[in-house]
């Protein structure tokens, strides 16, 4: 009798499916504080959303891997993702690594994303650059027929870089203003790492008036409230009659 492959990650909510957008986040509550305005408008419009974390994030000064699994089941439903996983790597040694590589382009695989959204390459944070080269490499695997890998070969249509500690310089601004009360809904769903006392510049209670701050300020760059940033690895086409 055939076996089914087994998957490299486990499903926090949802069930691996086809996705149009996949976020790529370093540890849980990356993707919702970099890119979850974004995500919540793809989802309300009826895209196949997903999120993949690379590590539980257990060296965290606060929660646990388990409480915040649980968090990141409240957030996927707040969101409207249509799956969450966890590749579950080590926190703090997010790299690229053959190993890291194969696993992440094996789940790239079985998820089949359309659009992947990773961090920032000069984001200062070890893992979160780490999280990006490692991307680059698992991208190039899940399309090789002759890779060592389960499943299909697939081809990432559009890689996009969101914003994490650092400056960017964006290509590409989303309007996010409409969906401003399900983003912090999402963001406070994590509430192990926003309540209590501060630790960093991320992990404390102010992160919602931090983070729209940034989105303020990109929201008057494209002349609207609230917007949020990304970069393209590859030029983008833009239809003129659009603009």
């Amino acid at each position: 009798m055939t076996h089914p492959p087994l998957l490299p990650f486990q499903t926090v909510y949802g069930a691996p499916q086809p996705l149009d957008w996949l976020c790529l986040a370093p540890h849980p509550d990356d993707a919702e504080i970099g890119a979850g305005g974004t995500l919540i408008r793809l989802a309300q419009a009826g895209r196949a959303v997903g999120i993949l974390e690379l590590s539980r994030g257990e060296r965290g000064t606060q929660g646990t891997p388990q409480i915040r699994v649980q968090e990141c089941a409240r957030a996927a439903v707040l969101m409207g993702l249509s799956w969450r996983g966890n590749l579950g790597l080590k926190d703090g040694e997010l790299a690229d690594t053959p190993a890291g590589a194969h696993a992440l382009a094996a789940a790239l695989r079985a998820v089949r994303p359309r659009v992947l959204v990773v961090p920032h390459h000069r984001d200062r944070h070890p893992d979160h650059f780490g999280t990006y080269h490692l991307a680059r490499r698992a991208v190039h695997l899940a399309q090789l027929r002759r890779a060592d890998l389960d499943g299909e070969p697939h081809r990432i249509s559009r890689t996009l870089l969101y914003q994490g500690n650092a400056d960017i310089q964006p290509g590409l601004l989303v309007d996010v203003g409409g969906v401003q009360a399900q983003w912090e809904a999402a963001v406070r769903a994590h509430a192990s790492q926003f309540t209590g006392e501060a630790v960093s510049e991320t992990v404390t209670p102010e992160i919602i008036e931090r983070r729209r701050a940034r989105q303020s300020y990109w929201g008057t760059l494209a002349r609207v409230r609230y917007a949020e940033a990304f970069e393209a690895e590859d030029t983008l086409l833009v239809d003129p009659l659009a603009l």
